[in-house]
């Protein structure tokens, strides 16, 4: 696996998970927050793909242009992503309109019943 993602586990967790992780969240957060549509969280996560592998390279010696490192990274960054927009989205439609919907679960919300 080591050899997929170009660099060493710990690189992998402080780049990608780490510093890239929080970057993607506050990304989500952000476009939730201004209610834009899920899809634009792709090519946020395409680009902080490209800095991610571009900073295990400059600082770490990883490999830049290694095909599968890129897509498991931009993976990993998309569902981080896409699980802070969907639990941003949902705390902020109860907060909004309290009247009409509650919360269901930490990513969802339901109607009143």
């Amino acid at each position: 696996m080591v050899e997929a993602l170009g660099t060493s586990w710990p690189v992998f967790i402080g780049i990608t998970v780490i510093l890239m992780g929080f970057a993607s969240f506050m990304t989500g957060q952000g476009l939730a927050g201004t209610w834009r549509p899920m899809r634009q969280c792709v090519p946020y996560a395409i680009l902080l793909g490209g800095a991610d592998r571009f900073l295990t390279w400059g600082l770490y010696q990883g490999e830049l242009f290694l095909f599968t490192g890129y897509v498991i990274d931009t993976l990993v960054i998309l569902a981080i992503m896409v699980l802070a927009y969907r639990f941003t989205q949902a705390r902020k439609m109860v907060a909004q309109y309290p009247w009409v919907y509650e919360r269901s679960g930490p990513f969802g919300w339901r109607e009143k019943v």
